[in-house]
């Protein structure tokens, strides 16, 4: 009888210490599956104007490269949490560039780029609700992702951020669809006037076609209707050809703009590539004249470990009839040249 009872106390402390290694085992294994990373750049710049003079002024409106001399484009920090299927990130950015791509929206000194959480629900569905940057648009606000270091007409007329929730689903490694509803543009913060966007993203072998529609009230924030495709090829294994279109119509106001950019971009090297973007442009008003814009934008690219070099030299010009530039005699002018040379750390 006592050896049946050792048996039993016995077995019964082997099942405990068994349940128990599983618990330790289990929280082990969500612990190692929780994931912290830091990450961010910074970036500076000089610039000059050439034939029409001008100061930081008179530079091209939201190119996010606008000053003259010495100038500070931004400090990007990136932070990512991710436990599991569940993750949070938090993308904070200071300086010019990042006051005008998030409208001033200043939080502790600092200002909040991204901040959104994600539930990777299956392999093929993601949903994330918070602030988010667009799905719109070739180029982004972080220079260090971009080609060109100044940004095009094109990204600089659309959105930038979107506040709200959206659904991610890849149907293969080729094809994907995303599903939006955010608060109108420009409203990253609140919306007050009852009136939502919403907007989704089709991509097909590395190809998409975007769309963004809210009530475009010129009082609660809104930006209408907006077509945009982007896209590129692969033409060797040196010479890549981005594609950028795009549509938008307000009806509330009355205007709107349409245009189309290419950035053939060669790799000469392990370090160094060399890339051009030709942009036509044009802001449209109901029973005006359409207002054309032309840009040309020459960008180099030396790489060294986590440096970016970029000489840049930039011609714009707009229609006759439009003056927007000053010259270096307080003179209006349609036409602007620039160089700038950029430096952008990332880790």
């Amino acid at each position: 009888m006592k050896q049946i009872i050792n048996t039993k106390f016995a077995k019964n402390i082997f099942l405990t210490a068994l349940s128990l290694f599983s618990v330790i085992a289990v929280a082990q294994e969500e612990e190692s599956t929780s994931k912290f990373t830091l990450s961010g750049s910074i970036d500076a710049y000089y610039r000059t104007t050439f034939k029409d003079g001008g100061d930081a002024t008179t530079a091209t409106p939201t190119s996010f490269a606008n000053q003259t001399g010495f100038a500070l484009g931004m400090a990007n920090l990136i932070g990512t949490y991710e436990m599991g299927k569940t993750g949070v990130v938090v993308d904070l950015v200071f300086g010019p560039r990042g006051t005008e791509a998030t409208f001033n929206n200043d939080v502790l000194n600092g200002i909040i780029n991204q901040a959104y959480a994600y539930w990777n629900v299956s392999e093929k569905t993601t949903l994330t609700v918070g602030r988010f940057n667009t799905w719109v648009g070739y180029e982004v606000i972080a220079p260090a992702a971009n080609f060109n270091y100044s940004v095009s007409y094109l990204f600089s007329n659309g959105p930038f951020s979107h506040l709200g929730a959206k659904a991610d689903f890849a149907f293969s490694d080729d094809v994907s669809l995303m599903l939006a509803i955010t608060n109108p543009w420009d409203t990253n913060d609140i919306s007050g006037s009852g009136v939502y966007a919403v907007g989704g993203q089709l991509g097909v072998y590395g190809q998409y076609l975007n769309l963004y529609y809210d009530g475009g009230s010129p009082t609660a924030g809104g930006l209408g209707f907006e077509i945009d495709y982007t896209g590129g090829f692969d033409i060797t294994d040196s010479f890549f050809f981005g594609i950028n279109a795009a549509y938008n119509d307000n009806s509330e106001t009355e205007s709107g703009f349409y245009g189309a950019a290419i950035y053939p971009q060669v790799t000469t090297s392990d370090s160094f590539a060399i890339g051009l973007r030709g942009e036509y442009f044009a802001y449209t008003a109901d029973g005006l004249d359409d207002v054309p814009v032309t840009a040309l934008t020459l960008t180099g690219s030396y790489t060294k470990e986590n440096l970016i070099i970029k000489p840049e030299i930039r011609l714009d010009s707009f229609g006759k009839d439009n003056e927007p530039f000053f010259d270096s005699n307080g003179g209006t002018t349609n036409s602007l040249s620039s160089f700038a040379i950029a430096a952008i750390y990332s880790f």
